[in-house]
């Protein structure tokens, strides 16, 4: 049972003197987007007769086929507490549908859904650890990479200059029914993590959205620039969004076994082996950038191997020490500029594939990847995940299980990745001029 009817909802926008809604959407590549209406048009918007033009949505239709409509997501009406208290703005989370009412098949809203309904009965459960940076900026507003925070992991004021932003984050959020577990400084200066509660796939997503919005928004409040760029300063971390992510059946956790000897189910052994199967196809759109494959280095704790392990931070999943009720796969490669929607689908499709073929994964690593050299790797057999784009978005195009989960959005996906890699594959940077105009 939802949360919120038509009723509840119109009734809150009266009671509440909500002046203007927010019809919100995310479009193929992860960014939110939204058509905004007065109160006075709630009952329409309530009814999904908003209607946008999917031709200028990158990724989603051709001009001749543009009309669609936002069909809301009751359950998520909320007021945005940054907003100011007098005319307050409201949002709606939507899903885009088709003029005849179907289901837009290249909404990344709705192929999450989608995946969610192969999971047969199963709840696909996922927490998000989300890493950003805090930057100064300009005195015209533009951002910089210069941080006046000198804190390190885990410290607190007067170290941590962004500590007052976090905070107003958390509060936020904890206002819009997202539970936040814990929020601290990062390892880097500048460098900054929220981490939310365990809930559905769906829901997970929805409230990353929800936070990087929150965060963008308060930061500049604040005179700040946030961003989830995942390694904007070279020589230091990068920004990681991990996955923790089990499967749930009548409030049992189906990953947890407590006769097994590592207290990992059969079940989760084989979502795990999954996960590692398919790591190079997903990785396009777990980690979606140009930008991305500059954190998969060796040397700052972000996986650059298809390995598992208990213990070892350097491994691409690893498994909290938590058993029963808390056991959990950690996928610690994606960051935080990936689409959650189409990133959560991808994740789920490759797990329950390696359960429908009944997967065994390779024995865990437990040493140090980055001590190790080339050699030791090759005869363990340890694979590496793609080393850039163009890499990630070949293994993409030959995943069939990756290609058929993303369903009619996949060839706008790739085209739209090529593009942009051959965008930058064709700049010439600042680094090779200083390093070859003079010398050749």
């Amino acid at each position: 049972m939802g949360k919120y009817s038509r009723e509840d909802v119109l009734r809150l926008i009266r009671d509440e003197d909500v002046q203007f809604i927010r019809m919100q959407f995310t479009d193929l590549f992860g960014q939110l987007k939204n058509v905004a209406v007065t109160a006075s048009q709630a009952e329409r918007a309530l009814d999904g007769e908003v209607m946008l033009d999917g031709s200028s949505i990158h990724g989603f239709v051709r001009a001749e086929e543009s009309d669609q409509f936002l069909q809301p997501d009751l359950d998520t009406f909320a007021i945005l507490p940054w907003r100011p208290q007098l005319g307050k703005v409201a949002r709606l989370i939507c899903d885009v549908h088709e003029p005849d009412g179907a289901p837009f098949a290249g909404d990344p809203r709705n192929i999450l859904k989608r995946a969610l309904e192969r999971a047969g009965g199963r709840s696909f459960q996922v927490g998000a650890e989300l890493e950003f940076f805090l930057f100064q900026t300009e005195e015209d507003g533009k951002p910089t990479t210069r941080t006046s925070d000198q804190a390190g992991y885990f410290d607190l004021g007067p170290l941590d200059h962004g500590e007052g932003v976090r905070r107003e984050v958390a509060l936020a959020l904890e206002n819009m029914g997202i539970e936040v577990e814990a929020s601290h400084h990062e390892s880097a200066a500048g460098q900054h993590e929220i981490d939310l509660k365990y809930t559905d796939a769906l829901t997970a997503a929805d409230s990353i959205m929800t936070c990087k919005l929150a965060v963008k928004t308060l930061a500049q409040r604040g005179g700040l620039h946030a961003t989830f760029m995942p390694k904007p300063i070279p020589d230091v971390p990068g920004s990681g969004m991990h996955v923790n992510m089990s499967l749930s059946q009548n409030g049992r956790n189906l990953f947890a076994d407590a006769a097994a000897p590592d207290g990992l189910s059969l079940l989760a052994r084989q979502f795990l082996a999954g996960l590692l199967d398919h790591a190079g196809g997903f990785c396009a759109v777990t980690n979606p950038l140009v930008n991305s494959y500059k954190r998969l280095v060796p040397g700052y704790e972000a996986p650059c191997h298809v390995t598992w392990s208990a213990g070892s931070r350097s491994a691409l999943i690893r498994v909290p020490s938590h058993r029963g009720g808390g056991t959990r796969l950690e996928l610690r490669s994606p960051d935080p500029a990936c689409n959650p929607y189409l990133a959560f689908a991808l994740c789920l499709a490759a797990g329950l594939d390696g359960m429908e073929r009944e997967l065994v994964p390779p024995s865990a690593v437990t040493e140090n990847l980055s001590a190790m050299s080339p050699e030791a790797l090759a005869e363990r057999g340890v694979k590496r995940l793609p080393a850039s784009l163009e890499e990630a978005l070949s293994a993409l195009e030959a995943d069939r299980v990756m290609l058929e989960a993303l369903r009619s959005c996949a060839p706008q996906y790739l085209e739209g990745k090529r593009r942009e890699w051959e965008a930058y594959r064709t700049q010439v940077t600042q680094w090779e001029l200083e390093r070859y105009l003079t010398a050749y």
